[in-house]
């Protein structure tokens, strides 16, 4: 086997035709400038060709159904293993899915369940067991008698297939009748079933009147419906009712019957086992103006949002149900998985599917995690929670030979948890995997076996490798700006003075989720942190409880904000605003010009050229989503796609407009000798020597240069921007606006996806907006950016119930002072390293 992954003229999106090759069973970090090419080379050439691959082995029939990626432009790749991504974008948004379903915790505890649960009966209150003919003939004829019954022997209970031979084995036997899901057919007939559908199969023993005369038919028909079911049998009265009987389970006291358990009796996502009334997603449930499915806030008033149907919920474990035992946060799940004690054959069953499951759990914990229960819903996760759930369930899979593609899995997470991620990752390469990871952080970058990195710059200044070899190497590299930055040559600076509060907002009594209580006094007019170790409280306080009240406030939003008493100083803010690093569009049909507004002015711009007012067209005509000047064989995308079916779909460029997405008269119509089109295709940079005459436009990009998008281009769609590059969009847009300067900004881990040299840059905007009276309130986990505040919020000194308490507020500085506070313990570190001294006289 190759030593090396070997990728030869690699040119996706803006990589420069570029060699590389990365060792086999490494932990290889490849880093460089917001937009230099970092994920087009982990993600779009090494994974997608990893997994296209991967799936090329696999039939035409099974390739119809997986999504499958384009081939990357690259020239050759040797040496790859089959890969797998672990990003933030691809996590679901699913009602269904959970903390449980994502790690596969919550499949191994439905067959925990299914083999060592104890049912009750729901009606009694009391364990259920097996029930013997005789039984089961008294209770039939204490409910039915005098009544017109059916039975039937349930021979199939919801399994795939299409059952030709067992139904004619039957039809041989005598047997005239069968009930397939629900239907009487003759067996005589010719019967299809469908068979990648789950089916029910019952064969009708017989049809009589339940009276003293027909007693000894009755017992016959029984025994025989007992026989070649395998202890089961269904009557049906005649309002058509039917009720379940079986020698297997049954109450002591009302003789109602149950059938074996199986996992999928615990699925919310299966008939068999979720709540009839809610389907399983444990709220209710409206259609939106779109016409979609969309959950309200209103617990299902049947299940209460637990989602499983009654008789699920009445199997028990140590005096729990399934949802109760999954509503524990790690922690005290280990600890009450622990304390369980089985004996006999139940013993080495339970310790076979605990063994698995307390392993994922630990791993859970070992990344930070242990305040998470298995129940929280997959769409309240951040993306870096999300990550690194899905980053546990891969270790647990205990894979082999597997390409690794990760996206900064330190998001999110606290310096004090860094070291165990770190030594995670070292686990999976030491399994004999190879481990890719786009990743800033400087302690993970230290750790690296091998370092790639990327620039100079970003967009057309980057897609070039800078320097790549051991962590050694690049320190020793005179060119890399990320090498600087290791160094000590360039670093953030401290600001030589803190700024002082213009007032305070405070919120009064929070107590959503796990805050305890607290009140806290945000200051107006600077810059604060809010820190802690992850499920401090952290996104609790700012986002669920303070940025709901403002938005309920200021804008009449539905939203209700989490538990609190009181906010006070509100009247000395007008506007919030939360800038997210959520795309800023979903279609490929909206980019920087039209979320920044300098399309509108561009296309009133071309509008008012001559040749544009002598052929009559309007601001609209120089619009790709209208009719009128876009190009209608491909409705102004400049692509067409082209369905393969057992391949993937391939886009090819408009053979009309030959991609420029306009017909020809609107492109006919030129500014400085260049067309809309070419407009849209210039960099911010290019754009702005063409543009800055005119006031509005040479604002909107100056200060997208000021930001460090200058490499961007104009109509750059939305689906191919970062996380980073997408908020930089956005305080642009706030940035433009008329201020009052009392307006509060939410920031939620704004240095996501930026090299230290981005994070200068966006801490010199978010400076901007302050010096103008604003305030600005951040979630972080860098320390560059905390030290840079005036103020910093520390919540802890845990996560989940040890977490949701202030446990310390003040300048940087009195934060470093505290020992209580880990955030204090590593800021310590940056304030008074030789060279911030050094610079602060």
């Amino acid at each position: 086997m190759l030593l090396e992954i070997k990728v030869r003229k690699a040119a996706q999106h803006n990589l420069k035709k570029i060699d590389v090759n990365i060792p086999r069973n490494r932990l290889v970090i490849i880093t460089g400038p917001s937009g230099s090419g970092k994920s087009s080379l982990a993600f779009d050439t090494l994974f997608a060709e990893g997994q296209r691959r991967y799936i090329e082995c696999l039939s035409a029939y099974a390739r119809q159904f997986i999504e499958q990626l384009e081939k990357p432009e690259v020239e050759s790749i040797e040496g790859l293993s089959p890969a797998i991504s672990v990003d933030q974008k691809t996590i679901t948004f699913n009602p269904r899915s959970t903390v449980g379903t994502i790690t596969e915790i919550y499949d191994l505890l439905r067959l925990f369940y299914a083999r060592l649960g104890t049912i009750y009966c729901p009606d009694c209150e009391v364990p259920v067991s097996s029930s013997s003919q005789e039984q089961i003939l008294e209770m039939i004829r204490e409910r039915l008698s005098g009544q017109k019954i059916q039975i039937l022997a349930p021979v199939v209970r919801g399994r795939k297939g299409e059952y030709h031979q067992l139904l004619e084995r039957f039809r041989k036997k005598g047997f005239l009748r069968v009930r397939v899901d629900g239907r009487l057919h003759d067996l005589e007939e010719k019967i299809s079933l469908d068979r990648n559908k789950k089916h029910n199969i019952e064969i009708l023993v017989d049809e009589l009147k339940l009276e003293e005369k027909f007693f000894s038919r009755f017992r016959e028909a029984v025994e025989k419906s007992l026989e070649i079911s395998d202890g089961g049998v269904v009557v049906v009265d005649e309002r058509g009712q039917e009720s379940y009987f079986s020698r297997k389970l049954s109450c002591p006291f009302c003789g109602r019957s149950f059938q074996p358990l199986e996992p999928r009796n615990f699925s919310f996502n299966s008939p068999y086992g979720a709540c009839s009334h809610c389907h399983g997603l444990g709220y209710m449930t409206v259609l939106n103006e779109w016409g979609e499915v969309e959950l309200t806030g209103n617990l299902c008033p049947v299940c209460r949002g637990q989602r499983l149907k009654k008789e699920s919920l009445w199997v028990k474990i140590d005096g729990l149900n399934i949802h109760q035992l999954a509503s524990l946060d790690v922690d005290h799940l280990l600890e009450r998985l622990e304390k369980m004690d089985f004996s006999g054959p139940q013993r080495e069953v339970a310790e076979r599917i605990l063994k698995e499951i307390n392993d994922r759990l630990r791993v859970m914990k070992q990344l930070g995690l242990s305040y998470l229960d298995l129940n929280r819903p997959g769409s309240s996760l951040s993306g870096g929670e999300a990550q690194r759930i899905r980053l546990a369930a891969q270790v647990g899979a205990r894979l082999r030979g597997i390409l690794y593609v990760l996206d900064e899995p330190t998001i999110g997470l606290h310096q004090r948890d860094n070291g165990r991620l770190i030594r995670l990752l070292r686990q999976l390469r030491d399994a004999g995997n190879s481990i890719v990871v786009v990743e800033h952080d400087e302690q993970t970058i230290r750790s690296a076996d091998y370092i790639i990195d990327l620039g100079p710059g970003a967009g057309e200044n980057g897609g070039r490798v800078v320097v790549c070899g051991t962590p050694a190497d690049i320190l020793k590299s005179s060119g890399s700006l990320t090498a600087c930055y290791l160094r000590g040559e360039k670093f953030i600076p401290v600001p030589a003075s803190r700024r002082r509060p213009s007032g305070w907002l405070k919120v009064l009594g929070a107590r959503e989720h796990n805050l305890k209580n607290i009140d806290v006094s945000f200051p107006l007019g600077v810059m604060t942190a809010v820190t802690g170790v992850s499920g401090s409280g952290k996104s609790t306080l700012v986002y669920d409880i303070l940025y709901r009240a403002l938005q309920k406030k200021f804008y009449r939003a539905k939203v209700q904000p989490g538990k609190h008493r009181a906010i006070e100083g509100l009247e000395q803010i007008d506007k919030v605003v939360s800038v997210d690093q959520k795309p800023i569009g979903r279609t490929p049909r909206s980019n920087p010009a039209t979320y920044t507004g300098i399309f509108t002015h561009l296309r009133e711009l071309f509008a008012m050229t001559p040749e544009a007012r002598r052929r009559g067209y309007r601001p609209g005509r120089f619009s790709f989503n209208v009719h009128g000047g876009r190009c209608e064989e491909c409705e102004g995308s400049g692509v067409k796609k082209i369905e393969m079916h057992f391949l993937p779909d391939v886009y090819v460029t408009c053979g009309r407009c030959g991609g420029r997405r306009y017909n020809k008269e609107t492109l006919a119509v030129t500014y400085h000798g260049r067309n809309i089109a070419d407009y849209l295709d210039m960099t911010v940079d290019e754009a702005y020597e063409y543009l800055k005459a005119h006031p509005a436009l040479r604002r909107k990009l100056e200060l997208l240069k000021q930001v460090g998008l200058g490499y961007l281009r104009l109509g750059q769609p939305a689906t191919r921007l970062s996380g980073g590059e997408a908020q930089r969009i956005k305080l642009t847009r706030e940035l433009s606006r008329r201020d009052t300067g009392r307006t509060l900004y939410l920031l939620d881990e704004p240095t996501t996806g930026l090299h230290f040299d981005d994070v200068s840059k966006l801490l010199q905007v978010l400076n901007r907006l302050v010096e103008m009276g604003n305030t600005v309130i951040i979630i972080e986990h860098n320390l560059d950016v905390i030290k840079y505040c005036d103020y910093v919020i520390d919540l802890g000194p845990e996560g989940g119930e040890e977490g949701g308490e202030v446990v310390a507020a003040g300048t940087p500085e009195e934060v470093a002072r505290l020992e209580k506070s880990h955030t204090g313990r590593y800021l310590r570190q940056v304030l008074y390293s030789p060279e911030h001294r050094m610079l602060r006289g």
